[in-house]
């Protein structure tokens, strides 16, 4: 299979605090990989690694075949890698419309962009509702639809999702989770952070473990999702 996203041994540290012990994760081309584990595991940091906000001690980080962990946000940012950050990070006082136009600030396309409004729209038909109405104002999971459809915006390759779930209702949780499932059927390569690991387990197709720095488990989704300790540690033992 073609490898999407390859990081190779990579160690990241915050001063004497190793966040990233030598980790290796391989993303295939089309598939939803999930990165599970507690707070404070590393996840988050191997999303900022991935996006370049996060510069690697040592290790690689490959896109296809071309190495990435030595360039900028912004020249990851328009190879097609697209994060939606942990806490969604709108722009409150903007409306909703604004705030997706910014997501696509790298596209040059106008027929792209225009294409890229519908299938956010598609996606999430409350943000056409309230495409006037001031982000700040919109409820938690508006918000994390209008987070999640900004990034869509820039027509990513790979969708990088930090947290996508935290603190929604479950209902709104499950909806997020299809729309996810959707976003990946027509294409875009997916990694997910999560802390929601029964949800994230239903949708995803691999998924690996973090525990302080390290993978400490990783395998197929729909076996993960029957693994008895997994389910103790992560799952709250249902």
């Amino acid at each position: 299979m073609n490898k999407a996203l390859t990081l190779d041994k990579l160690h990241v540290s915050y001063g004497n605090i190793k966040a990233l012990k030598g980790i290796d994760i391989h993303i295939e081309e089309g598939k939803i990989v999930a990165l599970l584990g507690a707070n404070g595991a590393g996840k988050t940091t191997t999303l900022k690694s991935i996006s370049g906000l996060v510069q690697a001690q040592s290790g690689h980080i490959k896109m296809h075949d071309d190495t990435i962990s030595n360039l900028s946000p912004s020249k990851i940012t328009q190879k097609g890698i697209i994060q939606s950050p942990e806490g969604r990070q709108i722009f409150p006082e903007l409306t909703v419309e604004e705030n997706l136009k910014i997501g696509a600030f790298t596209v040059k396309n106008k027929q792209e962009i225009k294409a890229n409004y519908k299938s956010v729209y598609g996606y999430f038909p409350v943000l056409k509702e309230r495409k006037k109405q001031i982000a700040g104002t919109l409820s938690g999971g508006e918000q994390q639809m209008l987070a999640i459809g900004r990034a869509l915006m820039a027509s990513p390759k790979i969708l990088l999702l930090d947290e996508p779930s935290l603190g929604l209702a479950p209902l709104i949780v499950k909806d997020i989770f299809r729309i996810i499932k959707e976003i990946n059927e027509k294409g875009t390569t997916v990694l997910i952070v999560e802390q929601n690991a029964l949800q994230t387990l239903k949708i995803a197709d691999y998924a690996y473990v973090l525990e302080v720095g390290e993978v400490s488990m990783e395998g197929p989704a729909n076996t993960l999702i029957k693994d008895k300790k997994l389910i103790d540690a992560y799952l709250g033992g249902h």
